[in-house]
C-alpha cells in the first residue's frame, strides 16, 4: 500500500472524543467520504488488497459499510448485498444475533441474496470487537455461500475484533 495514499486517508479521519459516550474515541470517516480523492484511494486500496481473490458478491454492513461496499462491488464488477438491522428488509430473511457491551443486537440478510457456492467479501468502515462482522459472516453461510474475506477501512487493533473472524482473511486499510 502506498504510504502517500495511507497518509491521505489518515489525514481525512478525525478523532471525536467521548462520542457516542464518555470514554470512547470515535474515528469519524465523514471527511474521508467528502474527499473524492481519499474515497477513491480507499476503494482502490481495497481492490488491490483483494487482488487474485475470487469474489462473487460484496456484502455491506449497515450503514457505513453500504458506502464502501457498493463502490467496491462496482470496481470488482459484482453485485452488492446489504446486511441490515432487523425489520428493514422486505423479503424473507436470515437473522444472526451478536453480543454488545450491554445486551445484544441482530442483523439480517435476504434469504435469496446469495447463491450456494458464492464467495462473498464482507465490508464495513470499522472493526472494533468483531461481533457485527462475525454475525454477517454467519448470514453468508446460512445463504449457502462462503466468506472470501472481511475488509475494513479501520481496525481498532487493541480490541482484537479480527481474532473473532479467524480463520477468514481480514484486510484493514488503516490500523489504529
Amino acid at each position: 500500500m502506498s504510504e502517500d495514499r495511507l497518509a491521505l486517508l489518515r489525514s481525512r479521519i478525525r478523532d471525536i472524543a467521548d462520542f457516542p459516550k464518555e470514554g470512547i474515541l470515535f474515528k469519524d470517516i465523514t471527511p474521508l467520504l467528502a474527499d473524492v480523492n481519499a474515497f477513491r484511494a480507499t476503494i482502490d486500496l481495497m481492490v488491490e488488497a483483494l487482488d487474485g481473490e475470487s469474489v462473487g458478491a460484496v456484502i455491506g454492513i449497515e450503514s457505513r459499510g453500504f458506502m464502501f461496499g457498493a463502490a467496491l462491488a462496482d470496481k470488482l464488477g459484482v453485485g452488492f448485498v446489504p446486511v441490515r438491522k432487523p425489520g428493514k428488509l422486505p423479503a424473507a430473511t436470515h437473522r444472526a444475533e451478536y453480543d454488545l457491551e450491554y445486551g445484544s443486537d441482530a442483523v439480517e440478510i435476504h434469504q435469496d441474496a446469495l447463491r450456494p457456492g458464492d464467495r462473498a467479501v464482507i465490508v464495513d468502515d470499522l472493526i472494533a470487537t468483531g461481533g457485527t462482522a462475525k454475525a454477517a459472516g454467519e448470514l453468508v453461510k446460512r445463504c449457502g455461500a462462503e466468506v472470501a474475506a472481511f475488509v475494513f477501512v479501520i481496525n481498532l487493533v487493541a480490541l482484537e475484533g479480527a481474532k473473532k473472524l479467524e480463520p477468514h482473511r481480514v484486510i484493514s486499510i488503516l490500523d489504529y
